[in-house]
């Protein structure tokens, strides 16, 4: 695309876990320029107090900062513009990863500790000694974990003399991803975030959506470190104009999940959505007020709503595309990927076999992380084929499981499953997926829903997208999947699955 109309595109910044991408959209929602650049992964083994290992996982932010910048110029220019021609920018980002910097220089004062880092959870285990968890659950609609930021600022605090008292006197500030970037796009003149992101560190309010004092004395960190929370689509600042030759507004911000979902359209109770990559991450809309699960799933803010609230659940299954890369790399039964379509086609069904995919565990509504994998069913009949579509059945029904957690603790009904990730790619899985939960599947035209949703926060608080006919139009469904199996062949097929699960359960205990 090469054009000089002023407002031509809007650019998405997508930060997430192993590399930086930024996306130009037009004013269909079409992607017309694209840029992604990986950047380096720091893990390490350390173990904790019980002996367990801590399984830490850190970002240099500047390695963020330069992969993110970089892949935004590159989209710019790749999309023939230049900067008076974006009319706005908006972030989404990987959740909870925890990054301290120096209010004067923007220099980070240690190593951004990333989502996945199991190191603050020691002080979880004292928190939870101490009774604080139910309180903390109350306020936060979360799980004391130390996938969440709150604690990983406990132990930097811990672990990096004086480094309190600095953020105490508002010497260094603190942020996910997003309020860093937001930092640094803007000359360091802005310190915000947004309240999907807020949400994620154990520190905000949900019903109030503000930051909690009482939480904050629990976790023993300084309001003068906290970022200014603001919605997901307004403004958060203008960048600097030496970055990109103009002053561009910053104008919607989302972590990844919710922005995917504004992506799709959830917005009203009874829509949901789900990611299919590694694991299936799902997000499912309760409406305008906070549903506490009695599943083990997580409350948090989504974007959008009428009424400027939105809530939704949240639930992951643990294990989604890492089924099928297990089927290449452990079983060998596949070259690629892409295979396992093919080759669960070449049989009319599942042959009698059923796969558990409890590789590591098994999450909602099970919470069992002593269950292991399992293949049952087999018989001399039995061939790759069978295992192939039994494994695609096995993370249809893994997500099933979720939302029926979902429906029950919400007492909403699920009206379709819009779906994105590189696993909804697989018509078969789509298909099968609808069949298990008896209801359509809709897949998009733009996939890219995570940079979507971004563009579209940005897009809506700067005019960019006029009316409600532009966004559903960026929002257009590519297919739809209605179920095919009568109503008793689905039951029977959930229910061969419940008792292969209840087999699964419990294996890695202690003998």
């Amino acid at each position: 695309m090469v054009t000089n109309e002023p407002d031509a595109i809007v650019l998405a910044l997508d930060q997430g876990t192993t590399s930086s991408r930024a996306i130009a959209f037009d004013r269909r929602g079409t992607p017309v320029a694209m840029a992604q650049e990986e950047f380096p992964q720091h893990a390490r083994s350390e173990a904790g107090p019980d002996g367990a290992d801590l399984g830490i996982v850190e970002h240099d932010p500047e390695d963020i900062w330069r992969t993110q910048l970089s892949c935004a110029r590159r989209a710019v220019a790749e999309a023939g513009c230049n900067a008076d021609a974006v009319a706005a920018i908006g972030i989404t980002n990987q959740r909870e990863t925890t990054i301290l910097w120096e209010r004067a220089t923007g220099r980070p004062v240690a190593p951004a500790i990333v989502w996945q880092s199991r190191v603050s959870a020691p002080i979880c285990a004292r928190l939870k000694a101490a009774g604080v968890e139910p309180e903390v659950r109350r306020r936060t609609g979360l799980l004391l974990d130390p996938y969440f930021s709150a604690t990983k600022i406990m132990h930097l605090f811990e672990t990096i003399p004086g480094l309190r008292e600095r953020c105490v006197a508002g010497e260094v500030l603190f942020g996910t991803v997003d309020s860093f970037l937001i930092w640094r796009l803007t000359g360091g003149r802005v310190h915000a975030t947004d309240v999907t992101n807020a949400s994620r560190t154990l520190l905000l309010d949900i019903d109030t959506l503000e930051w909690s004092d009482d939480l904050c004395r629990t976790f023993g960190i300084p309001r003068a470190m906290l970022p200014e929370v603001r919605p997901s689509s307004g403004s958060f600042g203008e960048t600097d104009p030496t970055l990109f030759g103009a002053a561009v507004p910053i104008l919607g911000c989302a972590g990844d999940q919710q922005a995917a979902a504004f992506g799709q359209g959830v917005e009203r109770a009874g829509d949901a959505k789900n990611t299919y990559g590694t694991g299936a991450f799902l997000l499912f809309c309760t409406g305008d007020a906070p549903v506490v699960s009695q599943s083990g799933l997580l409350t948090t803010p989504g974007c959008g709503g009428s009424s400027g609230r939105l809530y939704c659940l949240e639930g992951s299954v643990f294990v989604a595309g890492a089924l099928v890369g297990w089927l290449r790399d452990g079983l060998g039964l596949i070259e690629k990927a892409a295979d396992v379509e093919s080759l669960a086609r070449s049989v009319a069904d599942n042959g009698g076999v059923t796969v558990v995919p409890a590789l590591t565990g098994l999450g909602a509504p099970y919470w069992d992380p002593a269950a292991r994998g399992l293949i049952i069913g087999l018989s001399r009949g039995t061939h790759r084929g069978h295992v192939a579509r039994a494994a695609l059945e096995a993370i249809a029904l893994s997500v099933g499981d979720v939302v029926e957690c979902m429906q029950r603790d919400s007492g909403v009904p699920l009206r379709h499953l819009r779906v994105d990730g590189g696993a909804s790619g697989n018509d078969l899985l789509m298909q099968i997926q609808a069949d298990v939960l008896g209801i359509a599947v809709e897949r998009p035209r733009v996939v890219e829903t995570t940079a979507l949703g971004a563009a579209l926060l940005a897009g809506l608080s700067a005019g960019f997208f006029p009316d409600a006919a532009a966004v559903a139009d960026a929002r257009m469904v590519e297919r739809r999947f209605e179920p095919r199996i009568a109503e008793a062949d689905r039951r029977r097929l959930i229910a061969t699955w419940r008792d292969a699960v209840e087999r699964s359960r419990d294996w890695a205990r202690v003998r």
